[in-house]
């Protein structure tokens, strides 16, 4: 039967995404369509093209110590807090020099108990160091300077990053608003996150040649190019891409079909109905060139980064206007809509988050933006899962999910966490290897081996 492999999750989710990708091509699982959202869509983008082991292997994607920072602050952001950082400091160093002195008075007392000369010595000394401190020439006329040169040093940093933000983006979409907004409106950067993909599909499409990447909308011509001149050979897959469309207001579908299930899924949804203009960009046809837009919208996350800014083709139903994509958490149900308009007659559908359906299994909230933000979406994820399988799971004729039973790492903790059930501390690599297992636990040993189907090993 006509396969997808449905993988959703943001941030984490990729490396647990990476490792049951790395089960299904040892196995020899056919695959004929990857759909994804979020940071599966990076994933997808790379098996499609048989490139996964550069997700899991030792200088893989998930194995880069890039990933680590994979939502970091933004760079302005992170300089106006080290200047932040600076200012009070200045701000406070008089009241730090006079705060020693609680150390330093109670210690020369101590010191007189046992040597009278040396505590005494101990407090001349440290008045001396006050007074001094104190004098015309010292602190009364440094930290003025100073406080001077780090406003100064703030405004040029807040500034160059607001002119360099409009440089950036040239005259693709205008924007209203005050200036700094364009700087603080968005803490973290989701630029990593498609730098890292970027650089992995394009050292898979050079092979062993040093050329360096082309302009995006040439990298995706080529990436189209290859995938489309290699479908049906083992290792290729077609592709089904979600992301969401801001200022649409629905979501954009980025897709690469095969004949003849391409026509059919461009006229019309699953169940028969007609498909509204605009909401597919056919990456066979006039779409070639925006194979990296859906990569970035597909990574940005809605209010905590930039959305990518994507303009469409003349020649297309938005007639060359620039629009703002991002993910958009809870995307499973388009996912399996869009798989059967593909004619995926079965689903192996891929989540790393686990649910907590016994009592007595909570723990300790921590208490960082990310850890709350990741808590949030993973419950989000999960009940957008369970709903969807409630009304979706009749367009297919078998429906198999692979998912972690415990998984302490949040969306967002790319240099791992803290597990309190064993104790230790949880790194991202591990998760990799929990998807291989659960892949072969789940899927691969009940099912496949299950069915009495021979097992290939590629």
């Amino acid at each position: 039967m006509r396969t997808a492999l449905v993988l959703i999750g943001t941030g984490t989710a990729g490396a647990y995404q990476a490792g049951v990708l790395r089960a299904l091509r040892e196995a020899g699982i056919k695959i004929d369509i990857i759909a994804a959202h979020g940071i599966g869509v990076g994933n997808a983008l790379m098996a499609a093209v048989d490139n996964g082991p550069a997700l899991w292997e030792s200088a893989g994607v998930w194995r880069d110590p890039r990933v680590a920072r994979l939502y970091a602050l933004r760079p302005t952001l992170r300089a106006i807090l080290a200047l932040g950082a600076l200012g009070s400091l200045v701000v406070a160093a008089p009241l730090l020099v006079l705060a020693t002195g609680v150390v330093v008075y109670p210690l020369a007392f101590l010191l007189e108990l046992v040597a009278a000369n040396e505590g005494q010595a101990l407090s001349e000394a440290y008045a001396r160091l006050v007074s001094g401190a104190f004098e015309p020439g010292a602190l009364p006329t440094l930290l003025p300077r100073l406080g001077f040169l780090t406003v100064l040093l703030a405004v040029i940093v807040v500034g160059g990053a607001a002119l360099g933000e409009i440089a950036r983006r040239g005259d693709r979409r205008r924007e209203t608003g005050p200036w700094w907004a364009r700087v603080l409106a968005a803490p973290w950067s989701a630029r990593s996150a498609a730098d890292v993909f970027r650089d992995a599909l394009w050292k898979g499409l050079r092979g062993a040649s040093a050329v360096r990447a082309p302009a995006e909308r040439e990298f995706s011509r080529r990436y189209v190019d290859v995938l489309v001149e290699n479908f049906g050979q083992p290792g290729f897959r077609e592709v089904i891409l979600a992301t969401h469309d801001v200022d649409a207001r629905r979501d954009l579908v980025f897709v690469l079909l095969a004949d003849p299930f391409r026509q059919e899924f461009l006229r019309q949804r699953a169940g028969g109905t007609r498909r509204p203009d605009g909401e597919v960009v056919n990456l066979a046809g006039i779409g070639r060139e925006h194979v990296l837009d859906a990569l970035a919208g597909a990574v940005s996350v809605p209010v905590l980064t930039p959305g990518h800014a994507m303009t469409f083709a003349v020649d297309s139903f938005w007639r060359g206007e620039t629009h703002v994509l991002s993910d958009r958490f809870g995307a499973i149900t388009r996912l399996l809509d869009e798989a059967a308009a593909a004619g995926a007659r079965q689903i192996v559908l891929v989540t790393a988050t686990s649910s907590r359906d016994r009592p007595h299994g909570l723990g300790r909230r921590r208490q960082t933006l990310r850890a709350r933000l990741g808590e949030h979406l993973a419950g989000d994820e999960l009940a957008s899962l369970e709903d969807a399988l409630a009304f979706r799971a009749q367009l297919f004729e078998a429906v198999f999910r692979i998912s972690p039973l415990h998984n302490p790492i949040g969306p967002f903790d790319c240099g791992g966490s803290r597990d309190e059930r064993s104790d230790r501390t949880y790194p991202l690599a591990e998760l990799i290897d929990r998807g291989y297992e659960d892949a072969y636990r789940q899927f691969i040993e009940p099912v496949v081996g299950g069915s009495g189907e021979g097992l290939v090993t590629p």
